[in-house]
């Protein structure tokens, strides 16, 4: 049963946000001018464990929500029939009761990181699970899911420090632009589909041509932001190395994914962009060690 929910949610997806999350986690741990000793430490340990348990129940709730709500979509479009609910695999009601329980953690978890993301909480639910929605009404339903992501850089920093910042907001910006760029790629698959059953998306709007040409301008300005976020954290060597992977990604899959050829769209959004964000995150925490002296 288990590994039905983890299909659900498609929780390998956790990989493409999760590394930003752990860039906000340890530049708030810098900004706090915390010492290796203290990174090390089972309060340390602890936070960092609630700040992973907020981005697994967020983005399960975000997930499961979706497919609860699109199932009648899901079940009409044969590439998404094979899915747990129309599929028959998960009752809709469990999947329900799944999003509602994932939503509890995720709060739980905040209430004992700091005050201020426990009251931020019900804002970050809102903006994931309204997104589940958009696409019944707004081309621009890509940018809203860019915007639930782009909570894991900023989320964890305010874990730490409890306050606001510029750098992390770059971080959050990059990934906006990042993950709506990738997502109007994925929608290219369904554009039939959802124009012939009014749903919106940006190759819906525009076409798989014109759409692919957007795609490109968020991935442009998001590694705007990488390169800002990097000029403005004066990071350590080894985040342009990080910053050159990162942006290689972003070429990288618009050179496989074609107006007229979409047989490479699965390997541009999981492959490509797996890659993008671990081999980034991880430099780029590494470069902050350095950075430090940690």
């Amino acid at each position: 049963m288990v590994k039905h929910y983890l299909s659900l949610v498609k929780f390998s997806h956790t990989i493409f946000a999760l590394p930003f999350a752990c860039i906000g986690f340890f530049l708030g741990a810098a900004k706090k001018g915390a010492s290796l000793q203290i990174i090390m430490s089972a309060n340390m340990a602890f936070k960092f464990l609630l700040v992973l348990v907020c981005m697994v129940t967020a983005r399960s709730a975000a997930m499961a929500f979706n497919r609860y709500l699109d199932r009648s979509f899901d079940a009409l479009n044969p590439r998404t029939a094979i899915r747990e609910i129309p599929a028959g695999i998960l009752s809709a009601e469990s999947v329900l009761w799944f999003t509602i329980i994932n939503c509890i953690c995720f709060i739980i978890a905040t209430f004992f990181i700091n005050t201020l993301c426990f009251y931020l909480s019900p804002i970050a639910l809102f903006v994931i699970l309204f997104y589940s929605y958009t696409k019944r009404f707004t081309a621009l339903c890509h940018l809203v899911l860019g915007i639930g992501l782009s909570l894991a850089p900023i989320g964890a920093y305010l874990a730490i420090t409890g306050v606001f910042d510029w750098l992390p907001l770059f971080f959050s910006f990059a990934v906006i632009c990042w993950v709506s760029g990738f997502d109007i790629i994925y929608a290219l698959q369904d554009e039939g589909f959802d124009k012939q059953y009014t749903l919106h998306s940006i190759p819906v709007a525009l076409g798989k041509k014109n759409a692919l040409h957007v795609s490109e301008l968020l991935h442009l300005v998001s590694a705007v932001f990488i390169i800002m976020a990097g000029w403005y954290g004066h990071f350590f060597w080894l985040y342009w190395i990080a910053c050159a992977v990162f942006i290689g990604m972003l070429i990288y899959q618009h050179r496989l994914v074609k107006p007229d050829d979409l047989s490479k769209v699965n390997i541009a959004f999981m492959t490509a962009n797996g890659i993008a964000s671990v081999v980034f995150g991880v430099l780029v925490i590494i470069s902050l060690f350095f950075q430090y002296g940690w």
